[in-house]
């Protein structure tokens, strides 16, 4: 969970609409019953009459409705050094970046590692070097030399390549790079109007898309390495490019279907449920029931809700598709005001 800012800091940055902290916190005032961005233009309440949240989803749980000013649904629109840190990260990931540099240029070290975190559950230095340990494995994949791999990568020594290696990859080069034909899981973050999304990419396609609510990569990385038997880092992938536009596209409500291929392996049942899954039609629903009816196992209802459970590709794997048996929603991994909204943009009848 992440840990917000001091009350002072925060009401501070409130009141000063201070942009920089947008995704670290959410505003709500209690005489209006209304959510906020930090940077909202909107007139500002009186003194006490503000809590803070650290998502929108318990900004919301808490019975909060979004401010159609500053619209805290939508993605927080990165600042313009924000993305061009990640692109100069992206464009050379051996060339680090450190602190000084970041002064030289005019930046705050703390609010770039503030944004980071918000934004990726890492630190930006955290972040350079998860992002040169993924590009040194695809070296080494790639028939590269482990001295290569240290040196080109932006590390001073082998022992410190291996111990932050093996701490991101659970495996030292070595055996990294040759166990599980030598993949691993390529991690980004795409931003969406109902939140951002963490994507999961192998060779084989698109394994993970969840709503991130800001969790760390520590954590996704590590159900990742269990689920899958691989390690995760934050890298780039041609089906990550291509799941990114097509969602662009179904979030606008012009793509009804996804070409981008899915990998996630299950149990045989597990397997069997979330294709069936992907077979419920655009802009239609079904009950659980009606799902383990079309597998053949009417009795099997309360597997299939576990298996549903289970799905950790949303929107592609469409397990919003699935109400309850009278006509609720039902829950959803990602909240069911998301799930809601979901079935709006596919128009649905809803409840």
């Amino acid at each position: 969970m992440p840990v917000l800012p001091p009350i002072s800091v925060m009401e501070t940055a409130f009141r000063q609409r201070d942009a920089s902290f947008d995704g670290l916190f959410f505003a709500a005032v209690t005489t209006t019953g209304i959510f906020c961005r930090p940077s909202c233009p909107a007139r500002k309440p009186l003194p006490g009459h503000t809590v803070f949240y650290p998502t929108a989803a318990e900004a919301i749980f808490a019975g909060y409705r979004p401010c159609q000013r500053c619209n805290p649904l939508a993605s927080s629109a990165d600042p313009e050094w924000a993305l061009d840190l990640v692109s100069r990260v992206e464009a050379a990931p051996e060339r680090r970046i450190r602190d000084a540099d970041l002064m030289a240029e005019g930046l705050d070290p703390a609010t770039v590692r503030r944004r980071f975190q918000a934004r990726y559950g890492l630190s930006f230095q955290a972040y350079q070097r998860a992002r040169r340990l993924a590009a040194a494995f695809e070296a080494i994949k790639a028939g590269g030399s482990l001295d290569d791999a240290v040196f080109d990568h932006g590390f001073e020594s082998h022992s410190g390549f291996r111990e932050a290696f093996a701490r991101l990859f659970g495996d030292p080069p070595g055996r990294a790079s040759k166990v599980h034909g030598g993949d691993f899981i390529r991690l980004a973050w795409i931003d969406g109007p109902l939140g951002p999304l963490v994507a999961g990419a192998v060779d084989g396609g698109i394994c993970l898309l969840e709503f991130t609510d800001r969790r760390l990569l520590e954590s996704q990385a590590a159900m990742l390495r269990t689920r899958l038997g691989l390690p995760a880092a934050p890298s780039a992938h041609p089906h990550l490019e291509r799941l990114e536009e097509e969602l662009g596209e179904y979030f606008a409500g012009k793509r009804s279907a996804f070409g981008v291929p899915v990998y996630e392996p299950g149990t045989p049942f597990q397997e069997r449920v979330w294709a069936a899954l992907r077979e419920i039609p655009y802009g239609q629903t079904c009950s659980y029931g009606e799902l383990a009816r079309v597998l053949g196992d009417p009795a099997a209802v309360r597997a299939v809700a576990q298996a549903n459970g289970r799905n950790r590709i949303a929107i592609l794997v469409p397990c919003h598709r699935v109400i309850s048996a009278d006509g609720g929603l039902g829950g959803y991994g990602g909240g069911v005001w998301r799930k809601r909204r979901l079935l709006e943009i596919e128009g649905a009848s809803l409840p």
